[in-house]
């Protein structure tokens, strides 16, 4: 891609490849006879690499978690001054198809067969996928990097519970993608049951808007105290009119249910209750109101 072709041009075809490897790779595929796709058509938008919230993250999330300058320096083991002045962050969220958030609704202790799937498998596509948009992007000639494939991405624990140094979830919020939930769930315009990941880049992208008015705009509890219905949904009782102790809900994955990978043979089950059978499920459920 010559230096010649414009940011939205560059933008089209991140988007286009992504949608792409989604619809035609077979690891979006269940691994079972029927064969039904994993996810749906992905949302993809961008954020600026130099954006100041990437630094607000080290206050909100944890000092630890890196900015996209320090995430594509250590990939390249550079000082991140010697990267180029602008750069780009491509973010993407994978819809968890009907069928799948329809088998989980009626759950209520542990997540379905299709929602374990999604989980373990349909992570694996996202890898893949992380994979592949640093392909496309370094062959034209630029730097690029996935923070979660990198050996510096790392897993941690602080008083709140679990955190990592790169959060996909707060990238997508940077890049306009949606808000955040009382479950801490991401609702985008197409929900909140999804998988979402990203890649850093110096290739210039048009910067998308941020709407939001509040970083939980999409969420009905959070705009006129009208939802609870995640609450319920909790089987580890860890989502509360105070918000979710992620502790609490780590631990019910880990140790309530964790046979639960062993039946399906799997090293990673999720939940995802709390993302199904509400009415963020598959929308935004704000979006008609004025926040």
């Amino acid at each position: 891609m010559t230096a010649h072709v414009n940011p939205q041009e560059k933008a089209a075809f991140i988007q286009e490849e992504i949608r792409a490897f989604v619809r035609n790779s077979p690891l979006n595929r269940m691994p079972d006879a029927d064969d039904d796709f994993i996810f749906d058509e992905p949302l993809v938008q961008f954020a600026d690499g130099n954006d100041s919230i990437f630094n607000d993250y080290k206050k909100i999330i944890d000092p630890s978690h890196l900015t996209p300058r320090e995430a594509l320096a250590a990939a390249y083991e550079k000082s991140p001054g010697d990267l180029p002045a602008q750069l780009s962050v491509v973010s993407w969220i994978l819809p968890i198809t009907g069928k799948t958030r329809e088998s989980n609704r009626p759950q209520k202790r542990v997540p379905s067969r299709l929602w374990v799937y999604t989980r373990w498998y349909g992570e694996k596509l996202n890898e893949a996928l992380r994979a592949h948009v640093v392909e496309v992007i370094t062959e034209r000639g630029y730097l690029a990097t996935a923070p979660m494939l990198q050996p510096y991405f790392k897993r941690m624990d602080n008083y709140a519970g679990p955190l990592s140094n790169w959060s996909e979830r707060h990238i997508a919020y940077a890049a306009g993608l949606g808000t955040f939930s009382l479950s801490d769930g991401f609702i985008t315009e197409r929900g909140i049951a999804h998988r979402c990941g990203s890649v850093v880049t110096d290739m210039p992208l048009p910067i998308s808007p941020r709407t939001a008015q509040t970083p939980y705009s999409n969420c009905l509890f959070y705009v006129n105290n009208e939802c609870r219905e995640c609450i319920p949904r909790c089987p580890a009782g860890a989502i509360t009119e105070q918000g979710h102790d992620k502790i609490r809900c780590r631990d019910y994955q880990h140790d309530e249910i964790g046979y639960i990978r062993q039946r399906y043979g799997v090293e990673v089950a999720g939940c995802g209750l709390c993302q199904t059978g509400v009415r963020c499920e598959f929308k935004n459920p704000a979006k008609k109101l004025k926040v």
